[in-house]
């Protein structure tokens, strides 16, 4: 067998540009500055309406989110606190010293030896309590990332993995919070450094600056007063239903997307007592697809409205709901009974001799299908109680939906101007309905020509997950010739130059973006194609100074020191990036790559087993693994590896003609001799190839064909491989 010389591999996969904050309920850049100034401090309100700003603080609504403080925790910090994720092979440990609270995790390495620890402090809670808390911190540049245990009030209280998380494939500490998380467990910022703590009366009264003005006057009339701010109550129906609908009325939370937001509006630009599809358009599974019963943790708007007592009637939220004052307990259950018995007065008497109520047969509680620790009340009133167990134990489940996504309430909305561009936007955001959604948009952008950037925008990364680059760049283009700055197209234009081959011009448009750690990264990874070595260690050494714990510039850091020749530098940053993604398949592959140069055999080994773990179709890994075996004299795996590994990639001519040194060394002469026909197929100047094969060939006694191969080889720029090639030829 020919000897093999070890090459660290290096990945060239493009870095996704890092998305902090999620599309949805995204503002135009710059466009929410006028409305910030309407908004005052909701502490101010109390001035006024202490009883109800007493009451309402004990709401979930107002401890939605909140920064911990010292106290007597609900949650168990101290015995109860420990415990491992078998799917994801990491534990986690939960606890509070010095007031502050903390979770880190860990896993058990190579030789059994703790590795892959990281802790964070946690700076937000997000969630009343009521039934779960989870937790947010600030990473170094100030975005807000989720945690990945959260805390769940059943069973008496108990930590788990927070919803999406129990899986072996999960965002551990590297969970963006997005916009629309914080638009419904907050209110409004009044400074743009400013993270609120919980929803706050503005929500459902709309801004409260002028209110608080015309009252502080001391002059104005009780009816002036109350004219200058927003009474629900004095709504309409529907009215008062859309205030709660702006957070309650969530479709799905798996990917389809359920809302998509008028992009000409602000973030915050709804405001009560006005149409809520003119902010927000709202979008649904299509029926019969197995959707139809979907039971989830925001689902209670969702929910009610299918009911035929809502249908019928004129009820509200707060027929049953009082905002400012939730009742706990029998309270409770006597407030909701009577509020069916302004329609129901007879009820049924044999469940109240049975100290029933309504709600439990009617409305009863449910585990939530997307938060599977999570029972609550279903509010599809119902006339008769399923007879499944609606809280058996659910399996989470990673739910991907094909399929057309039909509009979802907004009757009127299908009148106004953009409606079929809205409606072609959420058939390819999520990727639900590619195929069909892509002509759709791009017929409806040709035909309305909108001035809004993001619809082309949206067209663009449609076309890049069809894996059409070329499509791409020309609507990412059209996006920023309608908007220049708009960053998120720029960046996207950049990975979609990068795949159509068009490196340097990737490079000029991110050297332009603002220097963000992601825009850095994705830089260094530019620099690294084009060899610019000590650039990209420069760009992406700034990456990391603004965010140590990005594993994406971690590796690609690594990967430019080993160029270098720093086989120190380069394992310290391969481990950073692993200890932050214990998962990054494409990190364990080139610091097993790194080992295997060292000759550490053994450590290599635990690495490509992990890669693979991860990615079971990394082609790359199974081929470097397939090496690394063979150095072993592990021929039988070896054999095994690069098989799969050209059955991934059949077009790879080196992991060809690996595989047919070892089918030789197996004593398997044909099948060797038709991977090195395949691997010379595929590079026709694959010199090594050329002589593997003319010497197999001159074994089996066809002298022709090999002198054909043995001269081919002999056109070798390699001095070592020419000699090789004479000696065989005498």
């Amino acid at each position: 067998m020919p000897q093999k010389k070890w090459l660290i591999l290096v990945a060239g996969a493009v870095l996704a540009a890092a998305v902090y904050f999620l599309p949805a309920r995204k503002a135009p850049q710059s466009s929410t500055a006028e409305t910030a100034s309407d908004y005052i401090d909701p502490a101010a309100c109390a001035g006024c309406h202490q009883a109800i700003a007493k009451t309402y603080r004990l709401t979930g609504m107002a401890r939605s989110m909140y920064r911990p403080r010292p106290g007597a925790p609900v949650e168990d910090f101290t015995s109860r606190n420990s415990f491992y994720h078998q799917a994801s092979d990491r534990y986690y440990t939960m606890s509070e010293r010095e007031g502050k609270v903390f979770q880190t995790r860990h896993q058990v390495g190579f030789g059994g030896k703790p590795t892959n620890a990281v802790e964070k402090q946690v700076d937000f809670v997000i969630g009343s309590g009521n039934h779960a808390r989870s937790y947010v911190y600030r990473n170094a540049e100030g975005k807000l990332l989720e945690m990945p245990v959260t805390w769940y009030a059943e069973r008496g209280g108990y930590w788990g993995m927070s919803p999406g998380y129990d899986r072996a494939d999960h965002l551990d500490f590297r969970r963006a919070i997005g916009a629309d998380c914080l638009f419904c467990h907050n209110g409004f910022p009044t400074r743009s450094d400013q993270v609120p703590e919980g929803i706050d009366c503005q929500r459902c009264h709309g801004p409260g600056r002028r209110h608080a003005e015309v009252a502080g006057t001391g002059k104005a009339s009780p009816d002036a007063i109350r004219r200058a701010i927003v009474n629900p109550a004095r709504l309409s129906r529907e009215q008062q239903l859309e205030t709660c609908m702006q957070c309650h009325l969530e479709t799905t939370s798996s990917p389809l997307p359920h809302i998509v937001p008028r992009y000409e509006r602000a973030a915050f630009a709804f405001r009560p007592g006005q149409v809520l599809s003119d902010s927000f358009l709202f979008f649904d599974h299509q029926s019969g697809t197995g959707h139809d019963d979907k039971f989830e943790i925001a689902h209670a708007a969702y929910r009610l409205r299918k009911s035929a007592c809502f249908q019928a009637s004129q009820m509200t939220c707060t027929t049953c709901h009082n905002p400012h004052d939730i009742p706990r307990g029998p309270e409770a259950a006597a407030q909701y009974v009577a509020a069916c018995k302004t329609c129901h007065p007879a009820g049924h008497t044999k469940a109240a001799a049975a100290g029933e109520n309504c709600i439990d047969c009617h409305m009863p509680r449910r585990r939530a299908e997307d938060a599977v620790h999570v029972v609550m009340t279903d509010h599809y009133i119902q006339r008769r109680k399923p007879s499944r167990d609606l809280l058996a134990p659910l399996a989470e489940a990673k739910t991907i939906y094909a399929g057309e996504v039909v509009p979802y309430y907004g009757e009127r909305a299908a009148q106004t101007p953009g409606y079929e561009l809205y409606t072609a936007v959420a058939q390819v955001q999520d990727g639900a309905n590619l195929p069909a959604g892509i002509p759709r948009l791009r017929a409806a952008i040709e035909k309305s020509r909108p001035a809004e950037p993001e619809f082309y925008f949206e067209l663009g990364k449609a076309y890049s997950k069809a894996g059409n680059p070329v499509e791409a760049i020309s609507w990412f283009e059209q996006a920023l010739a309608h908007r220049a700055d708009f960053t998120r197209a720029a960046k996207e234009l950049s990975g979609a130059l990068i795949a159509a081959g068009q490196v340097a011009r990737a490079a000029e448009i991110l050297e332009k973006l603002p220097p963000d750690s992601g825009v850095l990264a994705d830089l260094g990874n530019v620099y690294l194609r084009q060899g610019r070595d000590d650039a990209a260690l420069q760009v992406l050494q700034n990456a990391l100074n603004k965010d140590p714990d990005a594993p994406g510039a971690n590796n690609l850091l690594a990967m430019a020191w080993s160029r270098k020749g720093d086989g120190a530098a380069a394992e310290k940053y391969f481990r950073q990036a692993i200890a932050m993604q214990p998962d990054f398949a494409e990190a364990h592959n080139n610091l097993a790559n790194l080992l295997a140069a060292s000759k550490d055999y053994a450590q290599a080994a635990y690495h490509f087993e992990k890669a693979l773990g991860s990615n079971p179709a990394y082609a790359e890994a199974h081929h470097s693994f397939g090496l690394l075996l063979i150095l072993s004299h592990d021929y039988d795996r070896a054999l095994q590896e690069l098989r799969e590994s050209v059955r991934l990639a059949p077009n790879a001519a080196q992991a060809h003609a690996d595989l047919a040194d070892v089918l030789l060394a197996k004593g398997q002469v044909p099948q060797a001799a038709n991977e090195y026909r395949l691997a010379i197929g595929l590079r026709p100047d694959f010199y090594e190839a050329h002589l593997s094969l003319g010497v197999l060939l001159l074994r089996l006694g066809q002298a022709a064909e090999a002198r054909t191969h043995l001269e081919k080889a002999a056109q070798s720029p390699d001095a070592d491989l020419r000699m090789e090639v004479s000696k065989v030829l005498r």
